[in-house]
């Protein structure tokens, strides 16, 4: 039946929207009437030439969709579910070499190779590092006087050493690592006035840089990351242009939902000071997974139906757009219990903040729980009575449920 509290002409992926608030209500509504929702849109408001997208809203739905590529597309029309009106299709279908773009059989070959980068092994080769530049990250917003921008100072801070520790990009570089990417993710916000045409230009500067990189190690192989993903002869290796396209998806999936997890994490300590006070004095191992799923840092991506099929008693056509929405499959009742509360001793907490499972199953996940942890204990030693003076500046985004600034201040 049609869901009445959702008015009509609403749009899950608008910006305006999304630059205010995430819908949670109109989200949980859904959930209860119409769990999969057809959106209208008019042609190529998302750069797509169709009439819209079907709003997957409940846990179980998500997870199916993210676990049946056969049927659920990401290459077809990319993962990204709204891109701005004017980008040409040629410019869509040129992000299929992003691996976040890929179905298998070719997703599967680059994975098995990027993985590299992720073994247990290489993740707890970094931690002692990362431990120390989170408590120096943490020791230097110490000092500031008065307020300052917590994302800047703080939560952009860690994600982007840790890139350029992972594989390898000298530190003095970082700052071009952090400009490039958010040109690439703010076409959107007029507030950093980014044409779609710059933020191809960020990512086409972003992938020459590290297909430099790669080249660099093919020519000098090194004991490093960069030369085990592009100069491994037995077990296949990356292209140079496949590695800075794999930098190219680092730079948004690896630094900015981290950082916007940390910033979401930050003010939910916030507003929720009990359970600031309470992770000050227990530091719980769950606290970092409970922080991904109530920031939930990507809100949705998309697939497209490889076939007619059906979904949540709906009949599904082929070649028709399906959005997952993360965030409201984080507060689906039907899996968490009192899923509006932040809670970071919630175990267990089989949130969908790093996909919904499947062959996108977020690589970095183990990496991303680190540096959350390593973060908020930094924070909690060197800054205990951090406090909000101001409300966070969303970004305008359809897609990425980011934070541009929130102002904070240590008494």
């Amino acid at each position: 039946m049609p869901c009445p509290a959702l008015p009509d002409g609403f749009d899950f992926t608008d910006p305006d929207l999304l630059q205010h608030r995430v819908p949670l209500p109109e989200f949980a509504e859904l959930r209860r009437a119409e769990p999969v929702r057809w959106i209208p849109q008019t042609s190529n408001l998302a750069g797509f030439q169709d009439e819209g997208y079907w709003a997957v809203t409940r846990h179980a739905d998500v997870k199916y969709v993210s676990t049946h590529p056969e049927f659920f597309s990401s290459y077809l029309n990319t993962a990204i579910i709204r891109f701005n009106e004017r980008i040409e299709r040629d410019a869509i279908d040129a992000q299929r070499l992003i691996l976040l773009n890929m179905d298998p059989p070719e997703h599967t070959r680059v994975r098995q190779i990027v993985q590299r980068a992720f073994t247990p092994r290489a993740i707890r080769a970094l931690e002692d590092n990362l431990r120390s530049r989170a408590l120096a990250i943490a020791a230097n917003a110490r000092e500031r006087t008065g307020s300052f921008d917590f994302v800047t100072e703080v939560a952009c801070e860690l994600p982007l050493q840790a890139i350029a520790e992972l594989i390898g990009i000298p530190q003095d570089d970082r700052a071009k690592i952090f400009d490039w990417s958010n040109k690439m993710i703010s076409y959107d916000d007029p507030e950093y006035a980014v044409t779609e045409e710059v933020g191809q230009e960020s990512a086409t500067e972003l992938i020459a840089y590290a297909m430099n990189m790669a080249a660099d190690r093919k020519r000098c192989p090194a004991k490093d990351i960069v030369t085990t993903l592009v100069s491994a002869e037995d077990e296949g290796s990356l292209s140079s242009d496949e590695f800075g396209f794999f930098v190219l998806m680092l730079a948004v999936a690896g630094n900015e939902t981290t950082r916007n997890a940390i910033t979401h994490g930050m003010h939910a300590f916030l507003t929720h000071p009990e359970q600031w006070e309470l992770y000050k004095r227990e530091r719980p191992a769950t606290a970092a997974e409970e922080i991904v799923r109530w920031a939930t840092p990507v809100n949705s991506f998309q697939r497209t139906a490889t076939q007619d099929t059906e979904l949540g008693g709906k009949r599904i056509r082929k070649g028709d757009r399906v959005g997952l929405f993360y965030a409201s499959a984080n507060r689906d009742p039907e899996v968490f219990e009192n899923p509006d509360t932040f809670d970071i001793t919630r175990d267990p907490n089989p949130h969908l903040g790093f996909g919904g499972g499947g062959p996108h199953y977020c690589l970095g996940k183990s990496l991303a729980v680190l540096e959350i942890d390593l973060i908020f204990n930094a924070i909690a030693d060197a800054m205990p009575t951090l406090k909000a003076t101001g409300d966070p500046r969303r970004l305008r985004s359809a897609w990425i449920n980011g934070v541009k600034e929130l102002r904070v201040s240590t008494g």
